[in-house]
């Protein structure tokens, strides 16, 4: 079966926001890929110390066919070192899985089958 990582920002660490109405979209896109056959998870980071042993453990706990990098980590200029910190450790840890970039919290699915 065909398995997609999806990596987006924490609800939790974004000020002024609807932290619930934000995981439950986030959930429910995840949701989707199983609809098509795909078995998919979602990891969450935010931008402290813990980025990297959260992403390593995801990455290395099985293998992933796509790694999908969420926008809001993507296109929010801030987050840049993060960005780059990411891909990178897709590129260390999970070298054979693609990646793929969302437009925002309800295309990982689209996202990642253009990968596929």
């Amino acid at each position: 079966m065909t398995s997609v990582l999806v990596i987006g920002y924490d609800p939790q660490g974004i000020p002024g926001i609807d932290v619930q109405a934000l995981r439950a979209a986030l959930e429910e896109d995840v949701a989707r890929f199983a609809e098509h056959g795909i078995d998919a998870a979602m990891t969450t980071v935010v931008h402290d110390g813990t980025v990297e042993p959260t992403l390593v453990a995801s990455l290395t706990a099985r293998h992933w066919d796509v790694v999908v990098v969420g926008a809001g980590i993507r296109r929010t200029e801030q987050l840049l070192p993060l960005f780059e910190q990411i891909v990178n450790l897709i590129h260390r840890h999970a070298p054979d899985a693609v990646i793929a970039f969302n437009t925002g919290v309800g295309d990982s699915l689209e996202a990642a089958r253009r990968r596929l």
